[in-house]
């Protein structure tokens, strides 16, 4: 069975601009899919705990050698790296906060960077185990920011290639908060680009 796993982002869940038209990218799959599942995780309604160094402890320990507390870290961390290695497509809505991605989208991004798990060291350098799926992220903006300005594209790129997600293409819905007209202008074209993708003829 395909599946698609849907990460949202925004403390607003998924009535989010970002959430909602990752939501609609997942609803259009979907279509496309008879059969399919979207698997959906909602960062606000359940952070994943920001990383301490009892946690990153637990990661380090040896099976074996781990207390029961550290086990249940491991697993709880486990879980999230296993429904990105069952997807087949990955999606991400990501708003943008203080010129950065949510807090919520790093603790868990700490909790699935694992070394000789998601990703690993060797002579030619770090090298991603999470291979070969599509990958989405759509993104919402208050502002308008050009490429200098662009804090979110290049971090998230350079991490999701990281762990070996390297086909990732980006939406983007900017100037939501510069007045009606402009909002409806911005996520009218960030629809069509969904549609575009899926390749969804558009109604004349």
């Amino acid at each position: 069975m395909k599946t698609l796993l849907k990460i949202t982002a925004g403390m607003a869940g998924a009535t989010g601009d970002s959430a909602k038209l990752a939501e609609q990218y997942a609803q259009q799959w979907l279509t496309q899919n008879p059969g399919a599942r979207v698997v959906r995780r909602d960062l606000s309604s359940e952070p994943v705990p920001h990383l301490t160094a009892e946690r990153f402890q637990a990661f380090n320990t040896l099976a074996e050698k781990r207390t029961p507390e550290q086990q249940a870290i491991v697993s709880y961390s486990d879980t999230l790296i296993g429904e990105l290695q069952a997807a087949d497509v990955v999606v991400f809505a990501v708003p943008m906060y203080n010129f950065s991605v949510p807090s919520t989208l790093r603790a868990y991004f700490d909790h699935i960077a694992r070394a000789g798990v998601t990703f690993r060291y060797s002579t030619e350098g770090p090298e991603g185990l999470i291979k070969g799926k599509e990958t989405y992220v759509f993104i919402a903006r208050g502002g308008v920011y050009p490429q200098a300005a662009d804090t979110q594209t290049a971090y998230l790129r350079q991490f999701l290639g990281f762990i070996g997600l390297t086909n990732v293409r980006f939406v983007y819905a900017e100037g939501t908060a510069l007045g009606d007209e402009a909002r409806e202008q911005t996520l009218a074209n960030a629809r069509r680009e969904i549609a575009s993708l899926l390749a969804i003829p558009q109604a004349a």
